[in-house]
C-alpha cells in the first residue's frame, strides 16, 4: 500500500509539473502555428503530433540516449538525467505534447486575430490583451489542454519505462507499478489500480466532452 501511494504521488506530481511546463512553452508555440504562413508550419505540425503515432518506447529510447551522460545534453551539461524525476518530466514534456498543443491551436484558430487588434487599437498591450482578452475567449482550449495533457501524462508507461525505470519514490508511477503487480502475480492489487486508472479515463473524456458544450469557443 505504501508503494503504491508514493507511486500515486510520483504521478500526480509529474502530471502537474508536466502540464505546467506546455502550458507555459506551449501557449506561444500553439499561437505561431494557429496564425503563421510560414512553409515550415507542416514540418512543426508534424513534429508536434509525432508522439500520436510513435511507439513511446521509440520516442523513449531517443530521449534517453539524449540525456544520458554521453548523449548531446548530458556531455553538454555535464549532468546524468536518466533515471531522474527531472528526465522524466522532460521525457513527458515531449510525450503530451500533442494533447496539449493541438487544443491550444485549434482554440486559438476559431478565434482569430480580430479580438487582439481591437485591444491593441485600444492601446492595450500585447501581452495584457493576449492575457485579458483572447485567453477567456480561448477557455475552452485551455480546459481541454488542461485536462488531457494531465491525464495523457497519468497513463505513460513505455515512455516512463524506458527513462526513468522505477525507482520508488523518485520515478515509480501508477503504470509502472500495476506491471509490477503483475509481474509477482498481485492480481488484487493491479486490479484495484487498474480499475481507478479506467474510472479517472473514462470521467476525464466525460469532462472534455461537457466542457466543449458549455464552453463554446467565440470565433471572430
Amino acid at each position: 500500500m505504501d508503494m503504491d501511494l508514493s507511486a500515486l504521488w510520483v504521478t500526480l506530481r509529474l502530471a502537474t509539473t508536466t502540464v505546467f511546463v506546455l502550458l507555459i512553452v506551449g501557449t506561444p508555440l500553439a499561437w505561431w502555428l494557429a496564425h503563421t504562413r510560414s512553409p515550415f508550419r507542416p514540418v512543426v505540425e508534424a513534429i508536434v503530433a509525432l508522439p500520436i503515432v510513435l511507439p513511446p518506447t521509440v520516442l523513449g529510447f531517443y530521449i534517453l540516449i539524449t540525456l544520458g551522460p554521453y548523449g548531446p545534453l548530458g556531455r553538454l551539461t555535464n549532468v546524468n538525467l536518466a533515471f531522474t524525476f527531472t528526465g522524466l518530466v522532460i521525457a513527458s514534456v515531449f510525450y503530451s505534447m500533442p494533447f496539449v498543443i493541438q487544443p491550444l491551436q485549434g482554440a486559438f484558430e476559431a478565434v482569430g486575430k480580430a479580438p487582439l487588434e481591437a485591444a491593441w487599437s485600444l492601446r492595450a498591450s500585447k501581452f495584457d490583451a493576449f492575457l485579458t482578452v483572447l485567453s477567456p475567449m480561448a477557455l475552452r482550449g485551455y480546459i481541454s489542454a488542461i485536462v488531457l495533457g494531465f491525464a495523457h501524462t497519468v497513463g505513460e508507461f513505455g515512455v516512463v519505462l524506458m527513462v526513468g525505470g522505477s525507482i520508488p519514490g523518485q520515478t515509480r508511477v501508477l503504470s509502472t507499478t500495476i506491471f509490477e503487480h503483475v509481474e509477482v502475480m498481485e492480481y488484487g492489487q493491479a486490479h484495484t489500480i487498474s480499475a481507478a486508472m479506467l474510472m479517472f479515463s473514462f470521467l476525464v473524456l466525460l469532462a472534455v466532452y461537457i466542457v466543449n458544450r458549455r464552453f463554446p469557443i467565440h470565433v471572430s
